[in-house]
């Protein structure tokens, strides 16, 4: 039997916005590095921004969104990392401090599951691209941390290799559930050259996230936070 629907709900399908849950995302969401060539839907993009609007109040990043841009994937940058048909991007820009890295992980990959909710293709970038070629505003004491191609996949991408539950994580006694739950989520999640550079730690209801050491843990770690809050319910557990 079908749920029952709120009015939003009922809104959005009218619209033709028809969004799989969240742990469908985390599930269904693979890197695509090549795009048909297919502009964004006004209603798509209506969503991103919106979302990206709830993620710079929240974290206080200058997120953007590009679109119809082929300039930053297309030269030998984006070649070099397999990129094709990339006219569609979202960059990642904030306060040049030491939480950047971190804040644009958690908020970046609540961006790339918004996408992957709306029907969209994504793949996160460092350096596969050209910054100076990139449509962005970037203010005094602001960095451009990495940005996020986004789209319609020629493909829906494949699983990366993962680790254990046991290999990331250290706890005694009885594991809860939710822990298990949030670690299987985390390790769902994209991280730079498919490194899983993390852990996380269970003391009673408290749960300490580390990074490990190489390019762009600290990216990671935030992405993977966002994670492991959806497999394991932010109701269950404190950050340490």
């Amino acid at each position: 039997m079908e749920k029952s629907r709120t009015d939003k709900e009922k809104e959005r399908i009218k619209e033709g916005i028809v969004e799989m849950d969240i742990m469908e995302a985390v599930k269904s969401r693979h890197s695509v590095r090549q795009y048909e060539d297919r502009p964004l839907e006004p209603k798509v993009i209506k969503e991103l921004q919106n979302e990206i609007e709830a993620c710079c109040r929240e974290s206080g990043l200058h997120i953007q969104l590009v679109t119809n841009e082929p300039k930053a994937f297309g030269g030998i940058m984006g070649r070099s990392g397999k990129f094709s048909g990339v006219t569609d991007y979202i960059a990642m820009v904030g306060k040049n401090d030491e939480n950047l890295e971190e804040k644009c992980g958690y908020y970046g990959e609540r961006l790339v599951l918004k996408a992957q909710q709306l029907g969209l293709n994504t793949c996160w970038a460092a350096l596969s691209y050209s910054k100076g070629k990139a449509a962005v505003s970037v203010e005094e004491g602001e960095k451009l941390c990495l940005v996020i191609a986004v789209g319609y996949g020629s493909s829906q991408g494949v699983p990366h290799k993962s680790k254990s539950v046991t290999e990331v994580t250290r706890a005694e006694g009885q594991v809860p559930e939710w822990f298990i739950k949030g670690a299987e989520a985390a390790l769902l999640a994209p991280t730079a050259v498919n490194q899983q550079k993390f852990s996380f730690e269970l003391n009673g209801s408290r749960v300490t996230a580390r990074p490990g050491r190489g390019f762009y843990t600290k990216v990671d770690l935030g992405i993977v936070r966002y994670h492991f809050e959806i497999g394991a319910g932010k109701e269950n557990f404190t950050w340490e």
